[in-house]
């Protein structure tokens, strides 16, 4: 399997899993509907252990643009691959979203609440409050990467890759669902720009009957927050060595 594919299968298996939790939680008629942020924060996170499972030996499981500029920032990656590696997970977190909306398509229709679905795809704050929302999204993002700099600390002297597979699938699933736990209820920590606008621009594209806007005034907040926490960490590291 090339890097590319592996980012590609990887973040799709992430966000199939990770899209189908909130989808059996939020959508009506299903087996999980409404139990609850605990199941989403855990099913979240071992389906980050899935796709790193199925990317880490292929790609080192950046399945995140925000990993990936961190390897770029530390001369690790060059900027073909960089580009690579990012086109590959927007495309695998398209594809992701796309089977979740398949597999529950009955279920959607049976679902009046257009922000419930559209939260299947992306996320939303829970109090808009632009600058709050920023702020939460490049913290949640900054401890994801300044924890992985630290799991992987040779990298810095040698420029070998970092990814969520440098740390194992195991403590990356720990480290993911803290976050979500801890950090997660004010924005629905994207901390992934691929795994919130891919999936977000799906919604737009589907025929999915009374839906919610693409909501740009908020959509660049997961974007731009994750990549804003992951330069100041890996900036962090490199200063504090």
């Amino acid at each position: 399997m090339t890097p590319f594919i592996a980012e590609l299968i990887g973040t799709a298996a992430m966000i199939l899993l990770g899209g189908g939790v909130v989808a059996n939680v939020v959508l009506n008629q299903t087996k999980g509907n409404n139990s609850g942020w605990i199941v989403i924060t855990t099913a979240w996170a071992f389906a980050v252990f899935v796709g790193v499972t199925i990317a880490g030996p292929y790609s080192g499981a950046h399945l995140n643009p925000a990993v990936t500029l961190a390897n770029y920032i530390l001369h690790s990656i060059d900027l073909q691959t960089t580009l690579s590696y990012i086109s590959a997970q927007f495309i695998g977190a398209m594809i992701g979203a796309t089977l979740v909306w398949i597999t529950y398509k009955d279920h959607f229709n049976q679902t009046d609440n257009p922000g419930a679905k559209q939260a299947v795809f992306c996320t939303a704050p829970a109090i808009k409050n632009i600058p709050i929302n920023l702020f939460s999204e490049a913290l949640g993002t900054f401890v994801l990467i300044f924890t992985i700099l630290h799991f992987k600390d040779a990298s810095l002297a040698d420029h070998t890759p970092i990814g969520l597979g440098s740390i194992g699938a195991i403590p990356v699933t720990f480290l993911v669902w803290v976050i979500g736990l801890s950090l997660g209820g004010t924005t629905g920590y994207a901390i992934n720009p691929a795994r919130d606008l891919g999936p977000r621009i799906i919604h737009a594209l589907l025929p999915i009957k009374n839906k919610a806007n693409f909501d740009l005034s908020y959509a660049w907040v997961p974007v731009v927050g994750p990549l804003i926490g992951a330069t100041i960490a890996t900036l962090l590291v490199v200063l504090l060595k």
